[in-house]
């Protein structure tokens, strides 16, 4: 008799926030650490900011203002996703099947096949938030408004206009972003230049050397192309390689003035599997996964948007 793979249970509730969180907060940019997470919003948070002119002024015997404070504010304002799911049975169980006796090299995979189901599910809302925080766009299905799209039409973000970037150039159009971003921020521990994959690869490749913008045929400590550069900082400025950003694209910002938002714990957000089969007598399962994400910034002057002609 074939061996038959039942879900007898719904997850949801206190559990749901885990899987969620892995779902969420698993995409590059986050899981590394490279903005701040603003969880827990239950509609929308409003974040004051405020700004001061020169605060030092000649002394005198009298209490005078020494300056003028202007208090502004940002609104972070989660938007509802949802992902519904429905998936055979039959074209999961052969590999989870596997895993169970061991005959998968990777050891891992979830044990149990609610667990395998979500985690599918989990890796392509992983995948797509992290589209999402960089170049998402409101009106388009399951998007919000990523930080390219928020700094483009904002007159206060610092613009740097380049090119296509390649291994030949990469220098100076780093150099570009580094030289724009203002001095107040220049020398922060947690000043990074958000770069796409193709400007990562491009740098890697600059420091390993063998072009011809100063790097030299012998690379970094002069082991040429063979080594591993994860680390990697230019000007003192550290490089932050963001898989969500478009090609030749790159952000200068702290990463204390780029807020990802969600009602993580919130009775927002959902997770159920449920098994079809005592319904309508189907393999099926259902994957069902609710909700909330969105990212807002702080300071507009204190970004640099690099983007190619």
């Amino acid at each position: 008799m074939a061996t038959t793979t039942s879900i007898t249970t719904t997850y949801a509730g206190e559990k749901a926030g885990e899987y969620i969180s892995a779902a969420l907060l698993s995409g590059n940019t986050i899981d590394n650490g490279g903005i701040s997470v603003k969880p827990n919003i239950k509609f929308k948070e409003v974040i004051k900011k405020l700004a001061t002119d020169g605060i030092v002024k000649d002394g005198s015997c009298d209490f005078a203002d020494t300056s003028t404070i202007t208090l502004t504010e940002r609104i972070i304002e989660p938007k509802t996703f949802q992902v519904n799911l429905e998936l055979c049975k039959a074209d999961f169980r052969s590999d989870w099947d596997a895993i169970q006796m061991g005959y998968s090299a990777f050891d891992n995979l979830p044990s149990s096949f609610q667990d395998y189901l979500i985690s599918h599910a989990q890796a392509k809302v992983a995948q797509k938030m992290e589209q999402n925080i960089w170049r998402g766009v409101d009106s388009n299905e399951g998007e919000f408004d990523g930080f390219v799209p928020l700094a483009t039409a904002d007159t206060d973000v610092v613009d740097a206009v380049g090119t296509a970037i390649t291994a030949g150039n990469v220098i100076d159009e780093l150099g570009k972003v580094v030289d724009k971003i203002p001095s107040e921020l220049y020398g922060s521990e947690e000043l990074h230049i958000y770069v796409a994959q193709n400007v990562f690869r491009a740098y890697k490749r600059a420091l390993g050397g063998f072009q011809s913008n100063g790097q030299g045929a012998a690379g970094v400590n002069a082991q040429g192309n063979n080594q591993d550069i994860n680390i990697v900082y230019f000007d003192g400025v550290k490089i932050f390689m963001a898989n969500g950003l478009a090609d030749n694209y790159m952000v200068a910002a702290e990463k204390s003035n780029l807020w990802f938002g969600t009602g993580l714990l919130n009775d927002t957000n959902e997770v159920k599997v449920l098994d079809m089969s005592d319904l309508d007598g189907s393999m099926n399962v259902r994957v069902i996964l609710r909700f909330s994400a969105t990212v807002q910034y702080g300071i507009g002057s204190e970004i640099v948007l690099y983007t190619p002609a």
